[in-house]
């Protein structure tokens, strides 16, 4: 079962129940490919939208082997579209934004900050 603290995503695509998770390597994978200038790169090129059936195989394929599916992407491109474009395009666009938040929504909060002695403690 996906968990989805972790980034994991469930899709159905092509008769397939798939975990899809963009992981550091899916990512730097999806850098290359699209020759992005590191992750903001990336994300700017990924949130312009108007994402293309290759874009849409190649970020497939990136969260499938980030879940440790053996599939190259010139096999999910093989893969008929059972259920239409639209399981497809959803998965992608959740793994999007399980990697850097969806469109207009305030950032993740990070790490609580250091606030130095907690006073009354001596």
């Amino acid at each position: 079962m996906p968990n989805p603290h972790r980034g994991e995503v469930a899709a159905t695509i092509a008769g397939r129940h798939l975990t899809l998770c963009l992981t550091l390597g899916a990512l730097a994978e999806l850098e290359a490919a699209y020759a992005a200038e590191g992750l903001a790169g990336l994300g700017r090129r990924l949130a312009q939208g108007g994402l293309g059936a290759r874009d849409l195989v190649r970020i497939i394929g990136a969260g499938a082997r980030g879940a440790g599916h053996a599939v190259t992407d010139e096999e999910i491109a093989a893969w008929p579209l059972d259920g239409g474009l639209e399981p497809v395009a959803l998965a992608a666009t959740a793994l999007i934004e399980s990697a850097f938040g969806a469109p207009d929504t305030p950032p993740r909060p990070g790490p609580p900050q250091d606030a130095g002695p907690n006073p009354g403690t001596g």
